[in-house]
């Protein structure tokens, strides 16, 4: 059987390439990096020797994947324009920055509704989506993440993440699954063998499973349809060891990378969660 592939995110701290060396030291096999800062709308673009030293870094090490995640001010959801405005362009930016560096795509959070009504912030994020792609030509993707839900949350479904895929009609749209946050919107109970089964078998009818491109492994350190997004380390919370190995007996789940982003001992996804990740996968 072939080996699961384990990431994590990872700083960049003194440059977008120092993210090999930090992925090697914890054994991670993927990368999920910032391109830019995640605290401002603007992202700075790396510059041309940048880029290429970036690549160079990602031969010499063999790391099979790297993913950007997207800002957290973003929300393509909003109904307050400058919000919606500032976010489209902040994905559009760090786009282009996965694109220059030749990641495999910018994951970013669906955003929520507050201000406009449910319908309008499905056709408002679905237009947007298509315009971000069609601004940055090439093969980087364009991620949808879910969310842990409540309150105005869009995308806490599997089925109304499979309606912004569908209308938005693109094979540069991609799906990445975290499993915290669907532990946290109470789309199972626990993950369980057959919980885990009925769960893909729905993201498969209204997805497609090959559209899954990344998956988060986090534990989750509040309840089961919490709606509070907390992450725990492996183990450590409400998923609990039992509950990925319920995910890890879906074979489906195989061929994805799953990318930690777990807290550690407080600086992030660690060797510990990554060498706990490969017990349970054995």
């Amino acid at each position: 059987m072939k080996k699961i592939i384990i990431g994590a995110h990872v700083s960049t701290a003194g440059g977008l390439y120092t993210a090999f060396d930090r992925a090697q030291l914890i054994g991670a096999e993927a990368v999920q990096i910032f391109g830019s800062s995640p605290r401002a709308w603007r992202a700075k673009m790396p510059t041309k020797e940048e880029c290429e030293k970036f690549k160079k870094e990602r031969e010499k090490y063999s790391i099979s994947h790297v993913f950007l995640h997207a800002a957290y001010l973003v929300n393509l959801a909003s109904g307050n324009s400058d919000i919606f405005l500032n976010s489209k362009q902040s994905l559009i930016d760090h786009l282009s920055i996965a694109e220059m560096i030749g990641a495999d795509g910018l994951i970013f959070h669906i955003g929520s509704s507050k201000g406009i009504t449910r319908s309008e912030a499905l056709l408002q994020e679905i237009e947007a989506m298509r315009e971000i792609i069609s601004r940055v030509p090439g093969k980087a993707k364009l991620i949808m993440e879910n969310t842990a839900g409540g309150g105005d949350k869009v995308g806490d479904s599997i089925k109304e993440m499979g309606e912004l895929y569908k209308k938005t009609g693109s094979d540069r749209l991609g799906i990445c699954f975290d499993t915290a946050h669907a532990f946290e919107a109470g789309w199972v109970e626990s993950y369980t063998k057959d919980s885990v089964k009925k769960l893909f078998d729905e993201f498969d009818k209204e997805i497609g499973i090959e559209n899954l491109c990344a998956i988060h492994a986090n534990d989750s350190m509040t309840d089961s349809g919490s709606y509070h997004d907390r992450h725990a380390n492996i183990g450590e919370g409400k998923v609990g060891e039992t509950g990925f190995r319920a995910l890890f007996s879906d074979k489906r789940l195989h061929s994805i990378p799953w990318i930690l982003e777990v807290p550690g001992v407080g600086d992030g996804p660690d060797r510990k969660n990554i060498d706990e990740l490969n017990k349970i996968f054995k």
